[in-house]
């Protein structure tokens, strides 16, 4: 078990209208780990240190990514700033996916997704601790929702971006395997991250993302990685009814998906099988297959809305998102338009929803994580704040 401590040299923060903030983000010490479990390798790095009993957030990568392509665009945000002043954040490669790994052995059995899931509480444990709130993307969302499946108690809340809780078709791994007759793993990967529109157009992201496949990832192990990926097996979820003993998510669930990625049908779809009063589904407009990197700034504000639902932080500086109403069967809520700012003030619910161009109450679930739930897109014009949940009494003071 290898402990590398680095100091954060790069400013994380330039907003002028949080004074205090830059100094305390730039002295956050930054701990590399190597966490051994029976499954493999993790390694691990630690932004900060947990503050009592509140939850960590915890990052899981999709593949073709670690932690810093997949994550450092969204966490060196300037809004990002400010949660990182009440949360730490354990960011998880999976075995070999991380900068400089070893090649694993000929003949290495890499583990299934299902071992990595099991591997988690481990992670968990040699930190010290308890629960987490986990942010995960494509196979990363899949090793976190069935984490938070077999391990409740230690997941308090999941955000999920391109989220497939289904085993792989048939018809997929047909034209996955007809695919690669003709095209590099490196290409397969791409069609797997970004959706046809970014290919096309955004010729910059996918060659930034393209080299960093090609030359900075193991490719040996990235190969192991997506075999991994591709022989996941369906979740078995579905949508609790009165009086059934469905197997869910329990915790509070934000889907993530941008309007034009290839994961749009498989977060949709995966939406319709969750709890509705715990699930909200944000697709996000003029977005690809990262929103992340794509809009980091309204990615935050939801994650900040998502956080106060769950009860903490309750006084956080919010900015107004400005919605548009989006037709799905489902609960969607779509981020477009500008930006200004807002405030909230603890300790007072705010309005979070409105129904065709007027406003209405959000309602929480009484319970010790004040959970709120999102089940309507908002008007265009709408000026509106999150529903802060219950007080958690000294865990929400920030």
């Amino acid at each position: 078990m290898d402990d590398i401590q680095v100091v954060e040299s790069k400013p994380l923060l330039v907003d002028r209208e949080l004074p205090g903030l830059r100094e305390a983000v730039q002295q956050l010490v930054t701990k590399e780990h190597d966490v051994e479990t029976p499954n493999g390798r993790f390694h691990c790095t630690m932004k900060g240190v947990p503050k009592g009993d509140r939850p960590v957030i915890l990052t899981f990568h999709d593949v073709g990514l670690n932690y810093k392509t997949c994550w450092n665009t969204l966490f060196d945000h300037e809004d990002m700033a400010e949660i990182m002043q009440h949360f730490a954040v354990c960011h998880v490669d999976a075995p070999g996916q991380h900068e400089g790994a070893n090649t694993f052995s000929a003949g290495y059995e890499y583990p299934s997704m299902d071992q990595l899931a099991e591997s988690l509480p481990l992670v968990l444990k040699h930190f010290g601790l308890k629960s987490v709130i986990g942010m995960g993307m494509g196979a990363g969302a899949y090793i976190l929702t069935r984490f938070a499946l077999d391990y409740p108690n230690m997941v308090e809340g999941l955000v999920l971006i391109n989220i497939n809780s289904c085993a792989e078709g048939w018809m997929d791994w047909a034209a996955h395997k007809i695919s690669g007759w003709t095209h590099a793993e490196p290409d397969m990967i791409i069609t797997h991250l970004f959706g046809k529109e970014e290919i096309h157009h955004n010729h910059d992201l996918i060659a930034t993302y393209r080299h960093h496949i090609m030359n900075d990832m193991n490719l040996f192990n990235l190969h192991l990685f997506v075999k991994s990926y591709e022989s996941r097996r369906d979740l078995e979820i579905e949508r609790p009814v009165p009086g059934s003993n469905a197997r869910t998510l329990k915790c509070p669930s934000l889907l993530v998906v941008g309007d034009s990625s290839p994961a749009v049908e498989a977060v949709v779809e995966c939406n319709t099988k969750l709890d509705p009063t715990k699930a909200t589904l944000l697709k996000m407009a003029d977005c690809g297959g990262m929103p992340q990197v794509d809009q980091p700034g309204k990615l935050t504000e939801a994650f900040k809305y998502f956080i106060q639902g769950m009860g903490y932080m309750p006084a956080a500086s919010m900015t107004r998102l400005v919605r548009s109403r989006t037709a799905s069967g489902s609960s969607v809520t779509s981020f477009d338009g500008n930006r200004s700012r807002s405030h909230t003030s603890e300790g007072n619910r705010s309005r979070s929803h409105t129904n065709e161009g007027s406003r209405s109450r959000s309602h929480t679930a009484e319970n010790p994580h004040g959970r709120s739930h999102t089940d309507s897109s908002m008007d265009t014009t709408a000026n509106n704040n999150v529903d802060q949940g219950v007080s958690k009494s000294a865990e929400v003071s920030c």
